[in-house]
């Protein structure tokens, strides 16, 4: 499936990284996230109260059962919602993408209804390494994007989770976000169509 990420990367723009998360590691943490003992417990302790209800339940009674399971059900939303989460794992998986290019960070995500999310790198005021459990035990990790301040374009922050070479691509964006704020603190050249900056690769 095409990254649609792709079609908002400018002309004069450079992929540097493409990539997606570790499927294993992120199998794990749709898996066991934190919704995962409360969905349990709560889950035991409704089929506990409602199935001694039910079995405790007389012949005249039995009518009740047409408003106790549907209130049952209902009851049960934490639940439910958890399981959709996992029903729909592998969509989100396939939806979610990450591009760096030589001008911001692109993630893109959602199940049904996809986001694409960006920040440019003169936006962004630093850049941090995550490692859970789960990053630690698959040997991958988290890069953590954040800019100064919420923009109304998206969130303050933007993740890179679960990659394998994360140890390189935190290079690689430490790099290309020291060459971008020196080229606009000191524009040599006053920012000519060529900007010779300090130490700079980047054009334009």
């Amino acid at each position: 499936m095409k990254n649609e990420s792709l079609n908002l990367i400018g002309e004069n723009e450079r992929i540097l990284y493409e990539g997606k998360p570790d499927l294993k590691c992120y199998i794990f943490e749709t898996v066991f996230n934190p919704l995962l003992p409360f969905a349990l417990l709560w889950a035991a302790i409704d089929l506990g109260i409602f199935g001694t209800v039910i079995f405790d339940m007389g012949g005249e009674e039995k009518s009740l059962l047409f408003f106790l399971v549907p209130f049952l059900l209902l009851h049960m939303m934490p639940v439910w919602i958890y399981i959709s989460g996992i029903a729909f794992m592998l969509l989100r998986y396939r939806n979610t993408n990450y591009i760096v290019t030589d001008k911001a960070i692109y993630t893109s995500g959602g199940i049904f209804n996809k986001q694409i999310n960006n920040k440019s790198f003169g936006e962004l005021s630093h850049i941090n390494v995550h490692r859970g459990i789960f990053d630690q035990l698959f040997g991958v990790g988290d890069i953590i994007a954040n800019s100064s301040q919420h923009s109304e374009n998206g969130p303050a922050a933007v993740a890179i989770n679960s990659i394998s070479d994360y140890d390189e691509v935190y290079k690689l964006i430490k790099k290309v976000q020291e060459d971008v704020y020196t080229d606009i603190m000191y524009p040599n050249d006053l920012r000519p169509p060529e900007n010779h900056g300090y130490k700079t690769e980047y054009k334009g």
